[in-house]
């Protein structure tokens, strides 16, 4: 097979050292042996330096990290871009499926020669399963998106494409994938299998800037990405449909709750 690509992995931390040395574990953690761990922190004062400067004992020439202040959460996505020196991108927020997901991903792009890779997700609260993302296969133009937690991208899509817009801010993962995807420049391989299992208070609380915000951030971002009207729509209706499914499931778990303790 020869060389193995390397993979960058990059994690974007402020201030959460308990889930940091949670999700730094469950990279170290990952069988794929071409692989190099990038953390970006906003200028914590919590005690992550000290978990970061662990992390780099445990993974020497593999690792590299940056402290300062950044303008959010993509902003910080770019600064671990432009310092990666990967083959292949990816960020890690929250849990991987298990202990071989990357080196999955990767052996899915090499074998099809793809630009690419996503794969499905489940939602979580705590252990609970708040939702089944089962992302397939699609177009933009008809809505579908794939899961953004679980796309790996080659380092050519970011060197041509460029990276997120920060002016699109919480929006800025839609209108990049748009960006790359809606005139089907870029292919990505699909694993039907859960790769990633993500945080439900995460997810949500960014779908609820998403339909809440007063300036409409997730409406500018399509606007300025040239998706159609139909496109838009439809993609804000699959985002509304998530908020009441996960209203109710809440509601239930309430409910049930309050059974209990009776």
């Amino acid at each position: 097979m020869g060389t193995l690509p390397k993979v960058s992995v990059i994690t974007t931390t402020y201030n959460d050292a308990s889930n940091l040395e949670r999700i730094m574990d469950q990279v170290y953690r990952q069988d794929y042996e071409n692989l190099e761990y990038i953390i970006v922190d906003g200028g914590s004062t919590d005690g992550t330096m000290e978990l970061i400067r662990r992390m780099e004992k445990r993974m020497p020439g593999r690792f590299r990290y940056l402290s300062e202040p950044d303008r959010g959460i993509y902003d910080a996505i770019n600064k671990g871009i432009a310092l990666s020196t990967g083959d292949i991108i990816g960020c890690c927020f929250d849990r991987y499926a298990d202990e071989g997901v990357i080196r999955r991903m990767v052996q899915a792009m090499e074998t099809e020669c793809t630009d690419g890779v996503h794969g499905d997700l489940y939602y979580m609260d705590g252990e609970r399963i708040v939702r089944r993302w089962h992302q397939g296969q699609g177009t933009i133009r008809t809505g579908w998106l794939p899961g953004h937690p679980t796309m790996y991208l080659r380092r050519e899509v970011y060197e041509t494409y460029g990276v997120y817009r920060t002016d699109y801010r919480i929006a800025a993962d839609y209108e990049f994938m748009v960006r790359i995807l809606y005139r089907k420049q870029v292919t990505l391989s699909y694993l039907p299998e859960i790769l990633i299992y993500m945080s439900y208070s995460l997810i949500m609380s960014i779908l609820w800037v998403c339909l809440e915000s007063p300036d409409l951030a997730i409406t500018e971002a399509a606007v300025g990405a040239g998706v159609t009207s139909i496109l838009f729509f439809a993609t804000l209706k699959k985002i509304q449909a998530i908020r009441i499914e996960s209203e109710k499931a809440e509601t239930t778990a309430a409910k049930n709750n309050d059974a209990a303790a009776q």
